[in-house]
């Protein structure tokens, strides 16, 4: 059994991954190490449209980007149940298949459905999913608490990092402003935080959206994300 200890124990080495492209990995593949899984997909997730983004996936066989893979998750129960609880969710067999995307879905192998949300305080910033799992392996209550631990000191362990990129040109407010809008706070919202006006926010937001050289705010987290700025 996976304990919390064994969890704690293991993160220290995506704490000290040394560059983004190895954290990411690194999640993926202590995950792999800990919990009966045949497969792993580790997607970014922004409350802005609700959107799940595929980042890579790893199997025996080896990394792949999915980076194709983009999807509305509130389409999505299993997915959409699981952040919104902040809780790992796990089906089986063909409820699998009702509760995703055939997009999730990399071989014919599948026969399982694994959830993990990546939590950061109130906020989710990811997820893993897995969708192949040892014949013997058995789901219990307390294996599947183990997933939801997990997620939370995976999401302690992204905050303590930096970005494999700094913030390059966004001064400190830009930045802040930013983390709340992928956070999906409103302008009034951001503005009674932060003690500022209205118009001073949209200004900081505006100002970010262009020195990323970004469409909208979506685009601007977007950018954000795929420069390990935000996490």
């Amino acid at each position: 059994m996976t304990s919390p200890y064994t969890i704690q124990q293991h993160i220290g080495k995506i704490e000290n991954s040394p560059s983004h492209e190895d954290l990411l990995y690194n999640i993926l593949a202590v995950y792999m190490e800990l919990f009966p899984v045949s497969n792993s997909l580790l997607f970014r997730f922004s409350p802005l449209g609700y959107l799940g983004e595929g980042i890579i996936s790893l199997t025996a066989s080896g990394l792949v980007c999915i980076g194709d893979i983009r999807d509305d998750i509130r389409t999505l129960p299993i997915i959409f149940s699981a952040i919104l609880e902040r809780k790992a969710k796990y089906c089986s067999a063909i409820d699998s298949f009702r509760q995703t995307s055939s997009k999730y879905v990399l071989s014919s192998s599948i026969n399982s459905l694994i959830v993990v949300p990546i939590c950061s305080e109130s906020f989710v910033s990811g997820y893993i999913i897995s969708t192949e799992v040892p014949k013997n392996a058995a789901f219990d209550e307390r294996l599947v608490n183990a997933l939801t631990h997990y997620g939370q000191l995976v999401g302690k362990a992204l905050e303590k990092t930096k970005g494999a990129m700094d913030s390059q040109h966004l001064s400190k407010r830009e930045l802040e402003v930013m983390k709340k809008v992928a956070w999906g706070e409103s302008t009034k919202e951001m503005a009674q935080s932060m003690h500022l006006s209205e118009v001073t926010v949209k200004q900081y937001v505006n100002s970010a959206i262009k020195k990323l050289n970004a469409k909208n705010r979506s685009h601007a987290v977007a950018e954000l994300f795929r420069k390990g700025i935000l996490h």
